[in-house]
């Protein structure tokens, strides 16, 4: 049994995987952060069974608190980023969870041969409940883009999305951050496993081998100070 919280667990494994870095780096939306998640570093067969099992503790801890239903259908993860995340946490909440649970993702175009269709795995029929997963949210950009496709495909229920890693940044256009401005549009609960307030307290809280803090006392001021600027 753990005794350590998720978002402590979950920091010293973003920080082993070397998932989370410091540094500038300018994201897509144009603002320059002093800190980076970068998904494309869970790279390997535990990496990637590790990060979907924590998707999955995520998910059912917000199912026992009533806030996901117990009954989905399919866990869907947007292409390309969003599929081994998609996967692994179908396969995590099966097999540590006891859950009965299918995977989807879609295809970047639609397949007019074979099995045809845009979307591969488990496929959608109306009334399906869909909980989406995806890495981190800056923008909301994604979740907007495959609302329609889902939507295209059956008249399913999308019962919430499980990002890695909640930013805490607002939207360019309003004092919302992008998870509160996505839960407004579209009427679903969002979740992190962690955000990066929590991240940056973790992160001061792990030591490296020579006994010094992960976060610094600069890299914390750095991170506040852009949150200062940009959170919300």
């Amino acid at each position: 049994m753990t005794t350590a919280s998720l978002d402590i667990r979950f920091t010293q494994f973003l920080l082993e995987s070397k998932a989370l870095k410091f540094g500038e780096f300018t994201l897509k939306s144009g603002r320059r952060s002093p800190y980076f998640i970068n998904a494309g570093a869970f790279d390997d067969g535990r990496k990637i069974a590790t990060l979907g099992a924590f998707y999955a503790e995520k998910i059912a801890a917000e199912i026992e608190a009533g806030n996901l239903p117990g009954d989905i259908d399919t866990v869907f993860g947007p292409a390309y980023k969003g599929i081994p995340l998609g996967v692994s946490t179908a396969i995590a909440l099966t097999s540590a969870h006891g859950m009965e649970i299918g995977y989807t993702f879609d295809r970047k175009e639609r397949k007019d041969h074979g099995d045809g269709g845009m979307m591969v795995g488990t496929q959608l029929t109306d009334g399906m409940k869909v909980l989406l997963v995806d890495d981190v949210m800056t923008a909301g950009t994604a979740v907007r883009e495959v609302i329609p496709k889902l939507k295209a495909e059956a008249d399913v229920k999308v019962v919430g999305l499980v990002l890695s890693v909640d930013r805490m940044e607002k939207t360019r256009d309003s004092d919302l951050s992008a998870v509160r401005a996505v839960e407004r549009e579209f009427g679903f609960p969002v979740f992190a496993i962690a955000d990066v307030r929590e991240i940056f307290d973790a992160g001061q809280r792990i030591a490296n081998a020579d006994g010094t803090p992960y976060v610094t006392e600069g890299i914390k001021a750095a991170a506040d100070a852009y949150l200062d600027e940009y959170g919300a």
